[in-house]
């Protein structure tokens, strides 16, 4: 008795065998895949000709499957799983010659992450092309992930539950003095932050952050200025106005004027990637979520 040859077997075949098996029926599983019901018993006689044995018991009750047919429907259906994730991969492999990834992102995040992800994204991805929207306001990134206007956000706030999120990035917040201060601590006690008046940000994200850890100082704090720029923060430090507070990405780069000091108690405010829940999503935008959710792993 001659052995089986296996790649004689057609696909079409294990596609209307395990139609057959689930609906045990040739006249529905002919409906399911769209063929004749002639069509459907001719692959079955054939199969069961090319392996010689019977695999379906015809009747009144349908089509059952014999004790030889049983065990062979489920590497048929692991042979249709991975036909279909070869598809799925030549497809993702085809969008990602081409498209486009847009992001949006508060300034600082934009100005120091970010570059650095498109970097390494564009490496692997040359032909895809990546936009990027800078904005001042935590609402705003919402209101344009929303819209569709963007893909894939920079969030340094909680953000409502229709997105979802990964942390990529702690910062934390330091306060800007002058040189000339020669203050020989790097980290500045309660007491020694209270001896200045201090400048901090009215942006939502830093306002309600530092507000809430100052509310907790033991000493009493002078809140000399409010400015909406971090830039203006980093100038009215350098002369010599007060002392700046705000999250160390925003205060990049520092200049040779001003030194950094970490707060008495260290502060962060966590950077988060979001997209909307349930969104369809392109090849290329999927491949720039593979690059930042490994970011964590990156120094800046």
């Amino acid at each position: 008795m001659s052995a089986i040859d296996p790649y004689k077997l057609k696909i079409s075949q294990l596609r209307i065998l395990v139609a057959v098996a689930d609906y045990r029926n040739f006249s529905e599983a002919a409906l399911h895949l769209e063929i004749s019901q002639s069509a459907v018993s001719h692959a079955i006689a054939t199969l069961e000709a090319e392996l010689g044995v019977i695999l379906f018991h015809r009747g009144r009750n349908g089509a059952n499957l014999t004790s030889v047919g049983e065990p062979l429907i489920e590497p048929a259906r692991e042979i249709l799983n991975l036909l279909q994730k070869i598809a799925i991969e030549a497809n993702r492999a085809k969008g990602l010659e081409g498209g486009n990834v847009r992001l949006v992102s508060f300034r600082s995040a934009a100005t120091h992450i970010l570059p650095v992800l498109i970097a390494q994204f564009r490496r692997q991805f040359p032909l895809i092309k990546v936009s990027v929207n800078d904005v001042d306001e935590h609402s705003e990134i919402e209101s344009i992930l929303r819209s569709s206007k963007a893909d894939i956000g920079l969030f340094d706030l909680p953000c409502s539950e229709e997105f979802e999120t990964w942390e990529i990035y702690r910062d934390e917040y330091v306060v800007l003095l002058p040189h000339s201060l020669e203050l020989n601590q790097t980290q500045l006690t309660w007491e020694k932050l209270a001896a200045y008046p201090l400048i901090l940000s009215t942006k939502n994200s830093c306002s309600l952050q530092i507000r809430d850890y100052l509310q907790r100082s033991p000493e009493k704090i002078n809140i000399a200025y409010e400015v909406s720029q971090d830039s203006t923060i980093v100038s009215m430090a350098e002369q010599g106005l007060g002392a700046g507070i705000l999250p160390r990405l925003a205060a990049e780069p520092v200049p040779e004027q001003l030194k950094m000091y970490s707060l008495p108690v260290p502060l962060e405010r966590i950077i988060k990637a979001a997209v909307l829940k349930d969104a369809l999503h392109t090849p290329a935008v999927f491949a720039f979520l593979d690059v930042l959710k490994d970011y964590k792993a990156v120094t800046i």
